[in-house]
């Protein structure tokens, strides 16, 4: 299947009458009519009803339209982002974010994608994921960048990569010297972590249960610099993504097991037909981003994997 099928059919679809269509795409009827039968042969399906007095869709070609359309604006749109002169693009991306991400990885995005759309304001939310899911929603964003929500609706959720989480301490604490460790050993250890609204301290929470460890929360805190800012001046532990400890924080990280937390990050997408040429654009960023991200975790994996000793 051709793009040139796609459209050929969906003009065709559109007048119901071959000439008219062939005159619209510039091209003879028979090759239109020849075009057509190639679609429906790769399909497997009849598309149209032909008679000497007029042209149908079958059930299976108003089905096929819906998606040919959608498939056809999309094409369009990523057309039309392409031929656009990025610099000379102006207007406003809205982007809900977890915590996580805007430590490092949102703001990489935001340079790179400021290269070549500097017209183009970024206003960057930090926000719990049930919330972007809402303002997604509500079309007062654009782009949801978070780790997979529980009930993500109607919205589509684009994984980028797993992650796995780390426990985090000051250098003074006693835990560390240690590289590894089970969960169970969390029983009783004095912590700060995300309140319980957010959906990665229900997967800690879950983590926690299943292997009957029960962590003296001693503080909450909705954002991450904070937590860390805690971490560092006290014998409090946390949990947080291994890529969030930035080098020279003077934390250490220690890796867990039985279980290993792990989160997929992904974007939130609302309907496809909406997506704006500056959301595509930074969309595509944060794809080769996350897979430098993913590179780096499996690097660091590796490098810190032997067990102790």
């Amino acid at each position: 299947m051709e793009l040139r099928h796609l459209r050929y059919f969906s003009a065709l679809a559109g007048s119901l009458n071959f000439t008219r269509a062939a005159e619209r795409l510039h091209v003879t009827q028979s090759t239109l009519s020849h075009q057509i039968k190639q679609l429906e042969d790769e399909l497997g399906t009849q598309l149209l009803d032909r008679n000497s007095r007029r042209v149908t869709l079958t059930a299976s070609g108003d089905a096929f339209l819906h998606y040919a359309t959608r498939a056809l604006q999309e094409i369009d749109r990523g057309l039309g982002a392409l031929r656009e002169d990025p610099q000379a693009a102006t207007g406003e991306l809205r982007i809900g974010s977890t915590p996580t991400f805007n430590l490092g990885f949102i703001p990489e995005c935001i340079a790179s994608f400021h290269e070549r759309y500097s017209g183009i304001r970024v206003v960057v939310e930090e926000l719990p994921a049930d919330v972007i899911v809402a303002r997604l929603q509500q079309e007062s964003l654009e782009l949801g960048i978070a780790y997979r929500p529980a009930a993500p609706g109607p919205l589509q959720f684009e994984p980028l990569y797993n992650e796995e989480m780390v426990l985090v301490v000051a250098q003074g604490h006693p835990l560390a010297r240690r590289k590894r460790m089970r969960m169970v050993e969390l029983h009783r250890m004095p912590m700060v972590l995300l309140p319980g609204s957010f959906a990665t301290r229900q997967m800690l929470d879950e983590c926690f249960r299943s292997c009957g460890a029960e962590p003296h929360v001693m503080a909450e805190i909705n954002a991450l610099a904070p937590i860390m800012g805690l971490v560092a001046k006290t014998r409090l532990a946390a949990i947080v993504a291994a890529n969030a400890v930035l080098p020279h924080t003077g934390l250490h990280i220690v890796r867990l097991e039985s279980p290993t937390p792990i989160r997929t990050p992904g974007m939130l997408w609302s309907s496809p037909s909406t997506r704006s040429p500056a959301t595509l654009a930074f969309s595509a960023i944060v794809r080769k981003m996350a897979f430098r991200t993913s590179l780096l975790e499996n690097t660091t994996r590796k490098r810190t994997g032997r067990k102790e000793r």
